[in-house]
């Protein structure tokens, strides 16, 4: 009986934290569409044939940097001004940018605030992920985490929704990605209340709170490479399929329409399979789960790449099950890492972690179009298949390490050493 009692304590502890944190998730949810809506209207604009293919390069880099600059510059910001606090004025200086397009075709222009809406997007991430990791603790910190990605994969599709919804071609939709990010704003400012105390975390004897709590890559490589390999190739998947796929289906002979709905049921398959991932990652060694989903992306990208273009039905089928894995990876892979490290260090590491991921995004693509240039448009998933099986060299690395320092991983409490 005192069991029992103990299970629902518990149950009702993890429902009043799930609780607690929809507020926050609702207003990631509702910039994240904002920003995606922006982002497929700015790529809109600038698919004008007027415009050179220079500039067009020019200002698809300046996200990426802005983005760059954003993960290393979160940590000051939330050291200053708290999460909260940083998170609203992030949120601000993204419907900021959001306005200027309004104000002015001028490319120039254009450039900076694609520079501030990377800036400023980054930085909302690396806040919410390093608020998320130190508000949960090891046995849902995977749940809290799928949660989260459920959130940005829905701002995606929901930002689709709203182009389709108001047509590509309205002069509105400048004014519609204002709108929505202010929503948001507005929801996490007045109506979704305060955040959730964190918890403290325990003193540690000896600890520097200067230069201990930088958190750079090259010790997230000592202590956790599977997750380095992971935020990278997630990145690298991210980026190729969202911008490489239209490509893809163009030089296989799909029309347009059908290229748009590979994209989305990518998506849909990702956003569907968090939940389910969440769950698993919270009850089975990090480790393993990881090196299970870097062997099946590598061979659904085998598959796509081979057999994908017998059945345009099959193709469809295949994008969905490589959204539902791929997409998971980067989820379990942060889970994993923040599962090993002390809460001073998390601002610093989700910052490190975003800044590979960045990289992921700006180095890549240019190597994919390259290789579909000089072999064939299937070499994409070729790149994209390398990387996942990446994935599985470092996770069995990871579980081989741990296993010749005779440490025995934790299962219960997903994978922690």
């Amino acid at each position: 009986m005192r069991g029992f009692g103990r299970s629902i304590a518990e149950a009702w502890h993890t429902a009043a934290r799930f609780r607690a944190i929809i507020p926050i998730m609702a207003s990631i949810c509702v910039i994240g569409t904002g920003n995606a809506l922006l982002t497929t209207t700015v790529s809109l604009h600038l698919s004008d044939p007027s415009i050179s293919v220079r500039i067009v390069q020019l200002l698809l880099t300046a996200f990426p940097v802005g983005f760059l600059a954003g993960c290393l510059s979160a940590r000051f910001l939330v050291s200053r001004l708290g999460h909260e606090r940083a998170f609203l004025s992030m949120a601000l200086l993204a419907a900021f940018a959001t306005c200027g397009y309004m104000l002015t075709p001028a490319m120039p222009l254009w450039f900076c605030l694609r520079l501030i809406n990377g800036f400023a997007i980054a930085t909302l991430f690396v806040i919410s992920e390093s608020w998320i990791n130190l508000y949960a603790d090891q046995r849902n910190r995977g749940a809290f985490f799928s949660l989260y990605m459920l959130m940005t994969s829905l701002a995606v599709l929901f930002g689709q929704l709203f182009v389709e919804a108001a047509g590509p071609r309205s002069p509105y939709l400048f004014l519609i990605a204002l709108g929505v990010i202010l929503s948001g704003f507005f929801y996490a400012r007045f109506l979704g209340g305060c955040w959730p105390a964190l918890p403290l975390p325990a003193p540690i004897e000896g600890a520097s709170t200067t230069s201990t709590d930088r958190y750079g890559i090259w010790q997230l490589v000592r202590l956790a490479p599977v997750t380095v390999v992971c935020v990278f190739q997630s990145g690298m998947t991210n980026m190729n399929v969202y911008t490489m796929t239209p490509i893809y289906g163009e030089r296989v002979g799909l029309e347009a329409a059908s290229a748009v709905t590979l994209v989305t049921a990518f998506s849909m398959g990702g956003m569907l399979a968090q939940a389910p991932a969440g769950w698993l990652s919270d009850r089975m060694d990090r480790r393993l789960l990881l090196l299970l989903q870097g062997l099946a992306t590598a061979c659904l990208c085998a598959t796509i790449a081979l057999l994908g273009m017998r059945s345009q039905g099959l193709l469809y089928a295949l994008f969905f099950a490589y959204g539902a894995i791929a997409l998971t990876i980067y989820p379990v892979g942060i889970a994993y890492a923040n599962s090993q490290l002390d809460s001073r260090h998390m601002v610093s590491a989700s910052g490190s972690l975003l800044l590979l991921y960045s990289i992921g995004n700006i180095m890549t693509p240019g190597a994919a179009a390259g290789l579909m240039d000089i072999f064939a448009p299937q070499a994409l998933f070729i790149l994209l298949g390398s990387s996942a099986f990446l994935v599985a060299l470092a996770a069995c690395f990871n579980l081989l390490r741990r296993s010749s320092a005779g440490v025995k991983p934790c299962l219960a409490s997903g994978g922690t050493e």
